[in-house]
C-alpha cells in the first residue's frame, strides 16, 4: 500500500547495480510502496550511463538519470568518451553530468587523471547547462579548488554523499553547493562529524539519497539478511535527518523534495499524464 503521507525522491540509487539484476522490478514497487515518488539513477561510467539512460526512459515518471565518469574510472577517460557522454546528456531523461569528482582514498585511477577527467566532465556541464553529481572522498582541498575555477558557470552542484563535518559543509555551501545526506548518517560511530554538520545545512539546500544498493543505514532493524541497502529505506534516513534536525519528517521530505524537482529540473517530469 503506498505511504501517501511521504513524497520522496532519492537523488542517487545505484538501480543498474547487478544486485539489483533479478527483481529491479520489485525493488522499484517498494520503493513507490514506501513513498518514494522518484529516483535519480547514478551514471558512473559510460556502461551503468548507458544503462541508467535506458531505464530512465522508459519510466519517465518514476526515474531519471545522470552520466557521468567516476574518479575510480579517470584513467580510462578519453575524447571518444567525452563524445558519447555528450549524446547520453542530451536525453530529457538524463538530468545532470556525474558521477563525477576526486577520490585520493583508493587512487583507483592517478590523481592526475582524475583532475583531468573532472575538470572536462566540468566543462561538459558548464556548456550543455546541466548541474553537476559531484563525488569527494579525501581529497577536499584539491576538489575545492578546481570547483571555484568553475562554479559561476556550472548550472548546479550537490555534493553527493556528503560524510564530512562542520568545516568542510561550510566551505562546499559558500560555494553553493547542495548537499545529499545518505544512511552514513545513521551511523553512530563513523558518522559522528556529519550528525554534527546536518543541522547547519540550510533548509533549501538539502536532498536525501540512499546510494543504493550501498550504505544500507547501520541502524535499520531489521537488518535485511544481504546486507543490500534500497531506495524503500530513504524514510528511514529522512527521519534520522528530522531528528538531528528538529524538525518534522513531513518538513524534511517536502523541502528536500522541492529541493530535488528545482536542482534536476524535474517539473516538467512530475506533471500528471493529461491522457
Amino acid at each position: 500500500m503506498l505511504n501517501l503521507n511521504l513524497e520522496l525522491i532519492d537523488i542517487g540509487s545505484n538501480l543498474t547495480h547487478d544486485s539489483f539484476a533479478g527483481d529491479r522490478d520489485a525493488v522499484m514497487a517498494r520503493a513507490l510502496a514506501a513513498g518514494v515518488r522518484r529516483q535519480v539513477l547514478t551514471g558512473a561510467d559510460l556502461a551503468s550511463s548507458r544503462q541508467a539512460a535506458v531505464l530512465a526512459a522508459a519510466q519517465p515518471s518514476r526515474l531519471s538519470s545522470t552520466a557521468g565518469i567516476h574518479p575510480h574510472q579517470a584513467d580510462s577517460f578519453d575524447p571518444s568518451q567525452a563524445l558519447e557522454l555528450c549524446e547520453l546528456l542530451n536525453k530529457p531523461a538524463v538530468v545532470a553530468v556525474g558521477e563525477c569528482g576526486l577520490d585520493y582514498y583508493r587512487n583507483f585511477s592517478p590523481p592526475a587523471a582524475q583532475r583531468s577527467a573532472f575538470i572536462a566532465q566540468l566543462r561538459i556541464a558548464a556548456a550543455i547547462h546541466k548541474p553537476v553529481f559531484l563525488h569527494q572522498r579525501d581529497a577536499h582541498d584539491d576538489f575545492a579548488a578546481i570547483l571555484k575555477d568553475f562554479r559561476a558557470d556550472l548550472s548546479g552542484a550537490v555534493a553527493h554523499c556528503f560524510t564530512g563535518g562542520i568545516a568542510e559543509l561550510e566551505e562546499y555551501l559558500a560555494l553553493g553547493l547542495f548537499v545529499g545526506i545518505t544512511g552514513w548518517v545513521c551511523d553512530e560511530r563513523r558518522g559522528q562529524l556529519l550528525r554534527e554538520a546536518v543541522p547547519r545545512i540550510p533548509a533549501d539546500r538539502l536532498m536525501l539519497e540512499t546510494d543504493a544498493p550501498y550504505l544500507l543505514p547501520r541502524d535499520l532493524k531489521p537488518l535485511p539478511k544481504s546486507r543490500r541497502n534500497e531506495p524503500c529505506y530513504l524514510p528511514h534516513i529522512a527521519r534520522a535527518v528530522a531528528e538531528l534536525r528538529g524538525e518534522t519528517l513531513d518538513a524534511v521530505a517536502a523541502s528536500t523534495t522541492r529541493n530535488a524537482i528545482r536542482f534536476f529540473g524535474l517539473e516538467q517530469a512530475l506533471r500528471p499524464d493529461p491522457s
